[in-house]
């Protein structure tokens, strides 16, 4: 019989015998910075406010703009003496630049729409805003502009034709733009609109706080520009978060393009901002906006037309 001491005895490196095996180690939590990275890898931003390049060079199509876009407004703004054919032209223009780039953009007309686009990997274009004086005060042009494709109009001042330009707006799905309004236009507007209204280019610092309640009353969504320094954005955005509610905040463009929106994010995630008040931020709240604004012109559409 073999000595019992020549049995196989269990080595060091296997621990005792019949011991459980260490746990693996949880991998070190991400940064704010990797986790805003990968926040806007899944959820791209809705822009409210993009310009034309002064120069439409084919060499630097698509235009430049931050790795994070999903979508973007189309600004139609020209100068009050360029008027309806003027803002044709800029229209126009906006559609050659699309068609120009079919693997990078995809014109929108719809929330839809926009949703086919980034499955598609394309940033989703919308046509809008257009500036209140190009509508000439006449209801028939505003319905024009929507039959062309546009989905947002910039009110500036209110009067009996802004009251029912407002209602006309709800009826057919135009979103109201009050970017540029005095306080009262914007109460004024309020009072009129049963569809969430934009602000493509808040700025949340000439807002008091009862505008701001009211605004988040309605659904209201204020889409605040970030320029090179992201805590004064992220500054702004708390403001509006904490006066409108989360469901309000927006992104309206980048100053800086190449910098991109992470540095924002990491920041407000810095600020302890819930992934879903940053998900609404970066196109959510936008987007239910514009879909709420879809659903009430359905609601509507067996309402008389407006003169």
């Amino acid at each position: 019989m073999a000595d019992l001491d020549d049995r196989p005895r269990p080595s060091a490196a296997s621990g005792a015998l019949g011991a459980p095996e260490p746990p693996e180690q949880a991998p070190p939590p991400l940064d704010e910075t990797a986790r805003a990275r990968a926040l806007l890898a899944a959820q791209p931003v809705l822009e409210g406010h993009t310009e034309l390049p002064a120069l439409l060079d084919p060499e630097d199509l698509p235009p430049a703009r931050a790795r994070e876009t999903g979508a973007q407004f189309w600004s139609l703004h020209v100068d009050p003496d360029d008027g309806v054919l003027g803002t044709l032209r800029r229209l126009d223009t906006v559609r050659a630049l699309v068609a120009a780039c079919p693997d990078d953009l995809r014109l929108a007309h719809t929330t839809s729409e926009m949703g086919h686009a980034r499955d598609c990997g394309r940033v989703a274009a919308l046509l809008g805003p257009v500036g209140w004086t190009a509508l000439g005060g006449s209801a028939a042009t505003l319905r024009a502009y929507h039959a062309l494709g546009v989905r947002a109009v910039n009110l500036t001042g209110f009067d009996r034709f802004a009251r029912e330009a407002v209602r006309e707006m709800n009826r057919i799905g135009l979103a109201v733009d009050l970017s540029g309004a005095d306080r009262d236009t914007v109460r004024e507007v309020l009072a009129v609109t049963r569809a969430p209204a934009l602000l493509t280019r808040a700025a949340p610092e000439a807002l008091p706080d009862d505008v701001l309640r009211l605004l988040g009353e309605n659904g209201a969504v204020c889409m605040v520009p970030v320029g090179e320094d992201p805590a004064a954005a992220a500054d702004a955005l708390d403001r509006v978060r904490e006066g409108a509610g989360p469901g309000s905040t927006g992104l309206s463009h980048l100053m800086a393009p190449a910098a991109g929106y992470v540095p924002l994010f990491a920041e407000l995630l810095r600020r302890g901002w819930p992934a879903q008040d940053l998900v609404g931020l970066a196109h959510g709240n936008a987007t239910r906006a514009l879909r709420e604004a879809e659903f009430l012109s359905r609601t509507n559409r067996i309402r008389p037309v407006a003169a």
